[in-house]
This record gives structure tokens, C-alpha cells and sequence, in this order.
């Protein structure tokens, strides 16, 4: 039986419009052929965050080797890497005159490191070019892999994020190859690296209030000390369909049970993103 469309509420209405600043971002990242997850994504915030000279870069190409279904980044087989793309971050970086660069990738399974020394150049890019410039990295799971992890995390970049995406259960429903207990590994080996753990969760995937709970507690017990949640939003009717639009009342009593289980700093709210104020998530 097909289920019932959800009518967007009135509070997940976003303004994109465009201003110089937001051109100018637009005019950067197309003149060094560069992939945005604001642009893949299809972020909501993307108008807020190019009006304000942000963006996070995607590297590693434009297509993903995994299939996850809330994702609406391209799946199927990956050109090589470019070897002119971290020098190419960092030139970006420095013509949008950044403070805070915040960098993520597609999943690269198909490498036999999975990408992770292309991770590394690129940090290196934008320190010899950027010096300064504050660095947050949104990694994947690398099949938690922990010597392919650790290059990047001797790097220091200054927050490290992996996101959980969602509870335990609905875990092997939306996520492709990706596990539960993989990804709080990778957090766990980031804590112990003594760098900021970051990761997210998306709700209205059809999630309890008790699993949530459940897992801010398994975060908490790897050091995980920084938190985002926000709205699943559906990107295409291919993609899980969303079971409930959650009120922002909701996201800001989840916020305060965050903090109060020992989580240094939560954005909780219906368009936070991952990488949304993420200069506010430094020490």
C-alpha cells in the first residue's frame, strides 16, 4: 500500500533567493570545477550560507560508490582522482577569503585507501596556502578502517565529524554498507585521537523518542562532544519517504536534554545541516 504524501509544515518553508556574496561563492567554486555538498545535497541552507561566503567542498568527485537512501549525491562508478582538486580547495579557500573551511567527500570504496591520502593532501593545501584558516572535516566511515583514519587525524584539522545519520534500527534501512557500530568506532578512534568528535542524526526518518535518547548515550560513551540534528527531508520521490516533519519545539527540548547529557555544544532545529555554524563548533 503506498503511503500517505506528508504536507510540508509551514516552518520548513526556506527563502533561497541570491545576493552579490552568494553569486560571488557560486562564481569561485565554478571557475576551480569544484563539488559542494550544499549543491549535491540539496541543502536548504545553501542561500543562508553562499550569502555569507560559505560552503562545504566535496572531494573526491561527484559521484558516490555507495547508495544510501536519504542521499541525493550520484551513485555508480567514480572517474579517478584529480590530483589538482586539493590545490584547488585551497585556492577557493583563500578566494572566499574563509576563516572556517569545512570539507566532506563522496565514499570512495573503490581506492584502494578509499581516499584517505587525497583527504590528507587536501588539509595540507589549504595550511600551506591558508595559513589560519580554521579546518572541519565531515569524513566517511572508511569501513573503519583505523590506518586509513589515522593519516587524517594526524593532520589536526581542528573538528573532525563523522555522522551517525540515524538510530541503530532504521540503521540498514537508509544507510548503504554502513553500520551503527562501524560509525561510533570512527568517532570513538577520533575522541581518543584528542580531537573535537562531531557527528549528526536526521530525524523524521520514523525514529523513537527513546532511540534517540539511546543513541546520544552511545555517543557520549565514544566522547562524541558535538552534536547536530535536524529534518530529514526527502530529496526525491525515489528516496525514503519522510514519516514525520518534527516540530521546533521538539528539536529545541532535544537540544536541552543534549547538553544536559554532556554534549558541549547541539544545533538542533528543522534545517540544521552538519556543517550548518559550524565556526561556532571550535573550542
Amino acid at each position: 500500500m503506498k503511503q500517505p504524501h506528508i504536507r510540508k509544515p509551514e516552518w520548513l518553508k526556506i527563502k533561497l533567493g541570491s545576493d552579490v556574496t552568494y553569486d560571488e561563492t557560486r562564481a569561485v567554486l565554478q571557475q576551480h570545477c569544484l563539488h559542494t555538498i550544499c549543491t549535491s545535497g540539496r541543502c536548504p541552507n545553501q542561500g543562508e550560507c553562499w550569502s555569507r561566503g560559505t560552503a562545504t567542498f566535496m572531494i573526491g568527485g561527484a559521484v558516490c560508490t555507495r547508495a544510501c537512501k536519504f542521499c541525493n549525491t550520484e551513485t555508480g562508478r567514480p572517474l579517478p582522482l584529480d590530483p589538482e582538486e586539493p590545490r584547488h580547495v585551497a585556492e577557493s579557500v583563500r578566494a572566499l577569503g574563509l576563516k572556517h573551511a569545512v570539507v566532506t567527500s563522496v565514499d570512495r570504496d573503490d581506492l584502494p585507501d578509499k581516499g584517505s591520502a587525497h583527504w590528507v593532501e587536501t588539509i595540507r593545501q589549504i595550511r600551506e596556502l591558508c595559513p589560519g584558516v580554521t579546518i572541519e572535516v565531515l569524513i566517511p566511515d572508511f569501513d573503519g578502517q583505523a590506518e586509513l583514519i589515522a593519516p587524517i587525524l594526524q593532520e589536526r584539522p581542528e573538528v573532525v565529524a563523522h555522522n551517525m545519520e540515524t538510530v541503530r534500527r532504521l540503521t540498514p534501512v537508509v544507510r548503504s554498507r554502513a553500520t551503527y557500530d562501524c560509525s561510533l568506532s570512527v568517532l570513538a578512534q577520533i575522541a581518543e585521537a584528542g580531537l573535537p568528535a562531531k557527528t549528526g542524526l536526521m530525524l523524521g526518518l520514523g525514529e523513537t523518542q527513546e532511540e534517540i535518547l539511546e543513541t546520544m548515550d552511545d555517543l557520549r560513551q565514544v566522547d562524541c562532544s558535538i552534536l547536530t540534528l535536524g529534518q530529514y527531508l526527502q530529496p526525491t520521490r525515489r528516496h525514503y519517504p519522510v514519516q514525520e516533519y518534527v516540530h521546533p519545539d521538539r528539536f529545541a527540548e532535544l537540544r536541552e536534554i543534549a547538553l544536559g547529557k554532556g554534549f558541549r555544544h547541539v544545533e538542533s532545529g528543522p534545517l540544521v545541516r552538519s556543517s550548518y555554524h559550524a565556526e561556532r563548533h571550535l573550542l
